[in-house]
C-alpha cells in the first residue's frame, strides 16, 4: 500500500524549512497536522489548595515551555512579583531561551540541562539548599520525582495546567495512510475519540518507548517507530519507509 497521506498527532510546526517540509516535498505527499491533545490552566484557587505559595520558593525546575507560561500566568493571577533572586533550572537549551519570553536573559540565574531531566542533577547537587518549585502538567514522568526525592532536595511539585484530549469528532470519516503518535495521551485520545476504530490498512508511527507500549498495550500494529540508530527523528523514519513502499 501506497503512502499519500499522513496525520501528524501535534501541532504544526512553526518554522518554515521543517523537516516535514523536505518530507513533503521529496515523496509528494499530503501532511495534515492535528493536536489529539491540548494543554489547559489551572486556575490560582487551585494552586493555592495544593499549599503553593509562590513566595515560599528559590528556585524554579523547568521541564517545558508550557511550565514556563503557566508558571508566569500563575504568578500573575496571584499577584506574585517574581524577585530577581529567582533561579530557574530548565531542562534544555529550548526551554531556556524560551524563558527570554519572561525575564531579561543576563539579568537572571539560569541553568541549563543537555536535554534529559538527569542532566541536571549535577546542578541540583550544586544547589541543594535551595527550596525547589517544579511546576508540571497532572501528567508526569516518573523519573523527575524519582529523581529528586534520590537527591534529598527540599522540592515540591504543583500542577499548574492539565493535559486534555481534543475533540476529534470531525475527522471520523477522513482516513489517513498513516497516523503519527508522539506519547500515550495521544493514543489515548485516539481510543477516546473513536473506540471502535480498526487499523485495518492505516499504519502507525510512534516516537519513544513509552509509546511503542501503549499502542502495543491498545492493540494497534506498529508499523514505523523512532528513534532508532539508523533513523533517530520521526521524519527520517517516515522518509525510510515511505520511500520503500512507495518504490514498490
Amino acid at each position: 500500500m501506497k503512502v499519500k497521506t499522513i496525520l501528524v498527532s501535534q501541532p504544526e510546526p512553526k518554522m518554515e524549512n521543517s523537516p516535514y517540509s523536505r518530507l513533503i516535498d521529496k515523496e509528494k505527499v499530503k501532511v495534515d497536522f492535528r493536536p489529539f491533545i491540548h494543554v489547559e490552566g489551572v486556575d490560582a484557587k487551585n494552586v493555592r489548595q495544593q499549599k503553593i505559595d509562590l513566595k515560599n520558593y528559590t528556585a524554579i525546575i523547568l521541564t517545558s515551555r508550557n511550565a514556563v507560561d503557566h508558571f508566569f500566568r500563575i504568578a500573575e493571577e496571584m499577584r506574585f512579583k517574581v524577585p530577581d533572586s529567582m533561579k530557574y533550572f530548565c531542562q534544555s537549551e529550548a526551554v531556556a531561551y524560551y524563558l527570554q519570553k519572561y525575564v531579561v536573559y543576563r539579568k537572571r540565574k539560569i541553568y541549563v540541562g543537555q536535554r534529559n531531566f538527569q542532566d541536571l542533577v549535577p546542578l541540583f547537587k550544586k544547589y541543594k539548599n535551595e527550596k525547589f518549585l517544579l511546576p508540571s502538567s497532572d501528567v508526569l514522568k516518573d523519573v523527575i520525582p524519582n529523581t529528586l526525592n534520590e537527591l534529598g532536595i527540599d522540592w515540591k511539585r504543583g500542577i499548574f495546567y492539565k493535559t486534555v484530549i481534543s475533540d476529534l469528532s470531525d475527522l471520523r470519516d477522513v482516513y489517513y495512510d498513516i497516523l503519527v503518535f508522539f506519547s500515550p495521551s495521544g493514543i489515548e485520545s485516539l481510543l477516546k475519540n473513536f473506540p471502535d476504530f480498526k487499523q485495518n490498512d492505516t499504519r502507525i508511527a510512534v516516537f519513544g518507548n513509552s509509546t511503542i507500549s501503549a499502542a502495543t498495550e491498545a492493540g494497534l500494529r506498529i508499523d514505523i517507530k523512532a528513534p532508532t540508530p539508523e533513523t533517530p527523528s520521526m521524519t527520517m523514519a517516515l522518509q525510510k519507509y515511505i520511500s520503500s513502499v512507495n518504490k514498490k
